[in-house]
């Protein structure tokens, strides 16, 4: 067991519950919804929606948000594969895994920092956004729970590193 492997406590108990959750039909087929989206589509429609409509500024904040999202991904990657944190369906305490999972590894939560990292650049630029993108980024956060896929410490790791990692795209990249 790495230092990054949840003691049976407090993180492993809520994980349990929220995949509990899930096992209905409905909660499952909307988080998996919404974690699906959360893989990049979600994301890649507001760029291109950005770029298509929001003229010069629209495709600059565009781009800032696809650096950003690529440095997410290496970095995640990294943290990943250093960390090599199991996800919480494999440790067989009951947690099932919802839908597949994307990588062998829990820590962090990609999907969320991801969206974390994407809404923090976005709503810097049109904080009108904010009633579509901060709900959507909490799900998707939620979503990775309920599916059993990461730890509700995973995901708020995530949302801290991505929280950082936009914020430093802001400041690193003032593109607007």
């Amino acid at each position: 067991m790495n230092s990054l492997s949840p003691s049976p406590g407090f993180d492993r108990r809520l994980c349990l519950s929220a995949n509990r959750w899930g096992a209905h039909r409905a909660v499952a087929a909307f988080f998996g919804a919404v974690s699906r989206l959360g893989d990049g589509a979600f994301w890649y429609a507001l760029m291109l929606a950005l770029a298509a409509f929001g003229g010069t500024r629209g495709a600059l904040v565009a781009v800032q948000m696809l650096l950003t999202g690529l440095v997410a991904l290496l970095l995640y990657r990294n943290l990943k594969h250093w960390t090599r944190r199991p996800r919480p369906f494999r440790n067989g305490d009951g947690v099932i895994a919802r839908v597949p999972p994307l990588d062998e590894f829990s820590f962090p939560s990609g999907h969320t920092l991801h969206a974390v990292g994407f809404s923090v650049v976005a709503l810097a630029h049109y904080p009108a956004l904010a009633p579509l993108l901060l709900p959507f980024t909490a799900l998707v956060a939620i979503s990775r729970v309920v599916l059993g896929l990461h730890y509700p410490s995973d995901v708020l790791a995530a949302v801290g590193i991505g929280g950082a990692l936009g914020a430093c795209s802001l400041w690193v990249g003032p593109l607007v």
